[in-house]
């Protein structure tokens, strides 16, 4: 079972920079995808944002146009489709949505960042307080759970590349790190990434300023987060980097079970 990853920054902009094609070419089971800015609307029609062979499953903002939204796409039909983490605040702003396959249920989440004024951060923290109760009943449910996005938030020091300079910054504050650690901890869901990669140096979201792609200056902030049974089935991971589809770049790994 491939599961792919990708926050888009808007995806009509990745659809433009040639997502879709790349996507097509690496056969993934089910794509996550976040940062939609778009409305279903505006992709109905579009034969690229429904793509042949897959079951296709937005979920959009309702509170503003062009902001955020969740999608995913699968190649098996899900037996049911859960939308939304239960909170309304967060659902208006399209962050949750959840596919499921019998006993395996995959979500594709873009949690809020902080990083553009302290409203923001507030709203972060009110997410931060429902979410983790949110993901300790999936942890707690029968089945395997794994659940795919843009977490905004840097775990460790390993996770970015300047680390010292981001200590008093969004995504990389004390508490925000402990909240992970909490996710990992007593949650008990697993990372699974750093499951199967414990190097250095392995970023998914790069800024747009300077040359920070181009000199692998970034945070891992894209993450695939799992039940302890699902997670030790991983078998191989990829961050996509030859092409700038997006900020971000995609994260697929391969699980050893059938979707």
């Amino acid at each position: 079972m491939r599961v792919m990853s990708f926050n888009a920054n808007g995806i009509r902009a990745a659809q433009r920079k040639g997502f879709f094609e790349w996507m097509a070419a690496q056969a993934p089971d089910v794509v996550c995808i976040q940062e939609l800015k778009a409305q279903q609307q505006q992709l109905e029609g579009v034969a690229a944002f429904w793509p042949e062979g897959y079951h296709c499953f937005y979920e959009e903002a309702t509170n503003r146009k062009g902001y955020s939204g969740v999608a995913i796409y699968a190649r098996r039909e899900p037996d049911e489709i859960v939308r939304g983490m239960g909170h309304d605040e967060f659902d208006a702003e399209g962050r949750y949505i959840e596919a499921r396959f019998g006993a395996l249920r995959i979500a594709s989440l873009y949690a809020p960042s902080g990083s553009s004024g302290d409203h923001r951060q507030d709203s972060k923290e009110r997410y931060l307080v429902y979410f983790l109760d949110f993901l300790r009943a999936q942890a707690a449910a029968p089945g395997e759970y794994l659940i795919c996005g843009d977490w905004n938030i840097a775990h460790k020091e390993i996770d970015l590349k300047n680390w010292k300079n981001n200590k008093k910054n969004s995504g990389f504050l004390p508490h925000e790190r402990e909240w992970m650690d909490r996710l990992f901890g007593e949650v008990g869901l697993v990372d699974v990434f750093r499951e199967i990669n414990p190097h250095e140096d392995q970023f998914t979201w790069w800024s747009q300023r300077g040359r920070a792609w181009d000199n692998n200056v970034g945070w891992r902030i894209d993450y695939h987060v799992a039940t302890p049974g699902l997670a030790a089935t991983a078998t191989a991971e990829s961050v996509y980097r030859a092409e700038r589809l997006s900020d971000h770049a995609p994260l697929t790994i391969d699980y050893d079970r059938t979707l």
